[in-house]
């Protein structure tokens, strides 16, 4: 079986990741990009639960997808207007845009198997696992052959 964290980050994902560490969020273009929302995934008696941080982010705005054992959280933050005459930005680090995240789920799981919930800004996604205990971490493989 497959950890279920395979996948976890996309490309896109993990290459935002990579520019925010070594260059610094603030070095990031703002206007009209893709953003990563910060995730947490955990298990609790043999579940999984997926975690992710929207703040400024609508019910509405927000998708969760479940295809071919892959689970998608995709969505949009959109930008606020300022409507004051006089009045503009001296600073903006606040990330406005689509987002998409997606990771590989444990073999086995079923669509009735996951639920979403969201509340004060945070996603909650609870998925059974199918009666299949995870696997924590990657699995050596024996190599047959001389």
């Amino acid at each position: 079986m497959l950890s279920p964290f395979r996948g976890f980050r996309d490309m896109q994902s993990e290459m935002d990741r990579l520019f925010g560490q070594a260059f610094g969020r603030a070095a990031m273009t703002t206007g009209g990009a893709e953003w990563s929302p910060a995730m947490d995934v955990v298990t609790e008696d043999g579940d999984l639960k997926i975690r992710a941080e929207l703040p400024g982010v609508k019910r509405e705005d927000v998708n969760v997808d479940f295809h071919n054992g892959v689970l998608t959280v995709s969505g949009e933050r959109k930008e606020e207007e300022e409507k004051k005459s006089g009045s503009g930005y001296l600073i903006r680090e606040r990330r406005y845009g689509s987002f998409r995240r997606s990771m590989s789920l444990p073999e086995g799981v079923q669509e009735d198997d996951i639920k979403a919930s969201f509340s004060d800004g945070v996603l909650e996604v609870k998925v059974k696992a199918a009666g299949k205990p995870l696997q924590e971490g990657p699995k050596t493989i024996e190599i047959e052959g001389g």
